[in-house]
């Protein structure tokens, strides 16, 4: 064992059910050191921290902590050896605040005293560089605001090891910016900082030394300063995969769809849509960006029927017949017939279009049966189409006719892209068309989208990856709470410029940035 190893793990491995989540992982994470933790989805990245901060317990395998050997039964025991997670969904308290939650679940002799506590908050922030008041209320703050808080919750208990799971999925990048300072400041004092990703330029800006983990298996930990994205990718996947998209100019742009001051409002009175108005064009991609929750879901959901609109006009100029149709005025049915094609991968892939128990033919028919026109329903495309996804898009499966629930969320995933795309929409929304698959496939999907485009499809792509976005659509349109808050041009634009215009109030009366 490394004379500055913080932690070290031998030969961990952890089960649910049959299926390995870890399997014989060793890795050593030094002090004074930012290490990140990289993999695909389902790799096993938080499984294998989780057992680090005592969410989990190994079935196999040892944790030593300064060399000695240590038994973490729970997140209490894994504070005692100065370890903290920082978790994706925040576990916070929306009415106490800042120091309240700080101080959550602390035992102390007598009554706590809040001016002292919000005292020592303060010190800590001043330290590491945070921007936090210590007694603003949780319901009040920011995303980032809220993360702060929970990091300085495991400085306060004297974490000198701290975890952090994709702790950028939910910031702007001048958020990130700031966040990746304060780590180094922490790593300058000594600590050890985990960071759970699978963002490659964010690990090659961040860390000291990259883990990668492939199904649940080490594969091995380089320096940062000697490796690039094409090696940590082909570690990541197993084989070497082109990072380019094949961005084409757009070419005989025509107005597809235009979108005009269009309003929802939820269950609860609630506006969601705050007078959005812009247009698709045919052959071009326009992105979508946002910070998740902003509206980016209830917007494609309303221009595909499946979203009660309030107010405003969808109007869809229909290339086969030149009529100009408000589909605010049509069924989901009636929409998707006219060439409007929503690809929309929720987290729950199997709850929006596609049967878990129907196997992969019969959900390739689910959008033709109604025009069968005999007794029995026609088989062959729906086999043939099944059967080319499978081929093009390397859908891992023992043949077309297995359920889909048998499958792994990004198979599914490819199955329902690859379906609405085989459809030869005019209309193609993919909202999130990635999440879950790994990054060869995902390639895969953009060029995909991108040669829908150069059909003269008109493309609306909705992604949490401010690159991704960059490189692939030509216009960007900034979605937050709700309202559009500016446009760009792709080609030109920055992250910082679409950071700015991700937190950006809009004007009330016509929805467009201040």
């Amino acid at each position: 064992m490394s004379a500055n190893a913080a932690i070290e793990l031998k030969n961990i491995s952890k089960y649910f059910g049959g299926n390995a989540a870890n399997k014989n992982v060793n890795l050593t994470i030094n002090r004074g050191e930012i290490l990140s933790i990289l993999g695909e989805n389902g790799s096993g990245k938080t499984t294998l921290m989780n057992m680090i901060a005592g969410i989990y317990f190994p079935d196999e395998g040892q944790i030593f902590i300064d060399g000695k050997e240590a038994v973490i039964h729970s997140p209490k025991d894994a504070f005692r050896y100065k370890i903290g997670m920082i978790h994706q969904h925040f576990k916070l308290v929306d009415v106490f605040s800042a120091t309240e939650n700080i101080i959550l679940g602390l035992s102390e002799k007598g009554r706590f005293d809040l001016k002292e506590a919000a005292q020592r908050v303060k010190e800590i922030s001043d330290r590491y560089g945070f921007e936090i008041d210590p007694m603003k209320k949780i319901h009040e703050m920011s995303v980032s605001e809220k993360q702060t808080v929970e990091i300085i919750k495991v400085l306060y208990r004297g974490a000198d090891i701290l975890i952090l799971d994709e702790p950028t999925a939910v910031l702007t990048p001048q958020e990130t910016r700031k966040l990746f300072s304060v780590l180094r400041k922490m790593r300058e004092d000594g600590k050890s900082i985990v960071i759970i990703t699978h963002k490659l330029h964010e690990v090659l800006s961040l860390s000291d030394k990259v883990a990668v983990l492939r199904k649940g298996e080490y594969i091995g930990t380089v320096k940062t300063s000697e490796t690039d994205e094409g090696q940590l990718t082909e570690m990541m996947v197993g084989k070497k995969v082109s990072l380019n998209i094949d961005r084409s100019e757009p070419k005989n742009c025509e107005e597809r769809l235009v979108v005009r001051n269009l309003n929802c409002v939820d269950r609860e009175g609630v506006k969601i849509l705050n007078n959005v108005s812009f247009t698709a064009h045919s052959g071009e991609i326009l992105g979508i960006a946002g910070i998740a929750g902003s509206g980016q879901r209830e917007l494609l959901e309303a221009i595909a029927g499946l979203q009660k609109v309030n107010e405003g006009e969808i109007l869809y100029n229909n290339p086969k017949t030149g009529a100009c149709d408000n589909l605010r005025d049509k069924t989901p049915m009636q929409i998707r017939d006219l060439g409007v094609r929503l690809s929309f991968v929720p987290e729950d892939r199997l709850g929006m279009g596609l049967v878990g128990n129907m196997d992969i033919i019969d959900n390739m028919m689910l959008r033709s049966y109604k025009k069968g026109k005999s007794l029995f329903l026609e088989r062959k495309g729906p086999r043939d189409l099944a059967e080319k996804i499978i081929k093009d898009l390397e859908v891992v499966t023992p043949d077309a006719k297995t359920p889909v629930r048998r499958l792994s969320g990004g198979n599914i995933q490819k199955i329902l892209v690859g379906r609405e795309i085989a459809a030869s929409p005019t209309v193609l929304m993919a909202a999130y068309p990635v999440r879950g698959l790994d990054i060869g496939a995902s390639y895969t999907i953009y060029n995909l989208l991108n040669k829908q485009k150069e059909k003269g499809v008109a493309v609306v792509f909705v992604g949490e990856d401010l690159d991704v976005l960059i490189e692939l659509c030509d216009r960007i349109i900034v979605i937050g709470s709700g309202s559009i808050t500016g446009e760009v041009d792709a080609r030109t634009a920055t992250k910082e410029e679409i950071g700015l215009l991700m937190t950006k109030s809009a004007d009330s009366k016509g929805g467009q940035a201040k």
